[in-house]
């Protein structure tokens, strides 16, 4: 009797992880900046949840803009459902073909991909507020980000922007930064998340990796998105 019940509470377990996390989750790619350190480029692939067809999106930013180029952005949706085991990788080297031409353009190089400064673990719970210290610069930094949610399920938006403070210790001076925009409220989005920091090949910007939950039919989606600060 007691083994029974032990098998029921695992499997109730297993079901409940099943809707809790039901959805794709994309997976972030860094594809490289420009050799002025002005353009960065990045992908995010996957396997879409309602069909299981391969995905992937390719976007090209303007880091002083902090905003998209002309022409930067791209979208493949296979038509094709994916084969066991697949990544929907193949999805993202189909679409790095189609952007060769902006590629060149900007100057992108896929093996300068800058220096990652934090990186937030799979499992590890965000915190309010992000300390660290940059020893190849002598810099610390004091980042938050700063998140309001309006309406529930189907009707949820969301908006946020990054608070920043930067200390040198070779000036001895402190600067502030609000990165984003407050009030663009994002429709269909839940919560965000910093997944990445990256200092530019020329030390000189930061660029942020933002994590989207999406709210999707059976649970929520996985996306990307990134906000680029100069600090020049």
């Amino acid at each position: 009797m007691r083994e029974k019940k032990l098998l029921f509470a695992l499997l109730v377990l297993i079901l409940t992880g099943t809707t809790l996390f039901a959805g794709d989750i994309a997976r972030f790619v860094n594809l490289g900046f420009s050799e002025d350190s002005k353009y960065f480029m990045f992908g995010q692939y996957g396997i879409a949840e309602e069909n299981s067809k391969p995905y992937a999106d390719i976007f090209i930013v303007n880091i002083p803009k902090n905003n998209f180029v002309k022409s930067g952005i791209k979208h493949f949706n296979s038509q094709r459902s994916a084969n066991p085991g697949d990544t929907g990788e193949g999805a993202l080297f189909n679409l790095i073909e189609e952007m060769v031409k902006q590629k060149n353009h900007f100057k992108i190089d896929h093996l300068n991909t800058g220096r990652i400064l934090f990186l937030l673990l799979n499992g590890e719970k965000p915190k309010e507020k992000i300390e660290f210290r940059d020893f190849l610069s002598g810099k610390s930094y004091t980042i938050r980000m700063i998140q309001s949610t309006f309406g529930k399920g189907k009707n949820i938006s969301s908006s946020f922007y990054i608070d920043v403070d930067i200390v040198s210790r070779k000036t001895r001076t402190r600067e502030h930064y609000e990165v984003g925009l407050p009030n663009y409220r994002r429709k269909g989005v839940k919560r965000y998340k910093i997944r990445k920091i990256i200092i530019t090949p020329d030390q000189k910007s930061l660029i942020f990796v933002v994590e989207k939950e999406e709210i999707a039919k059976s649970g929520f989606n996985i996306r990307y998105m990134v906000e680029a600060l100069n600090t020049n």
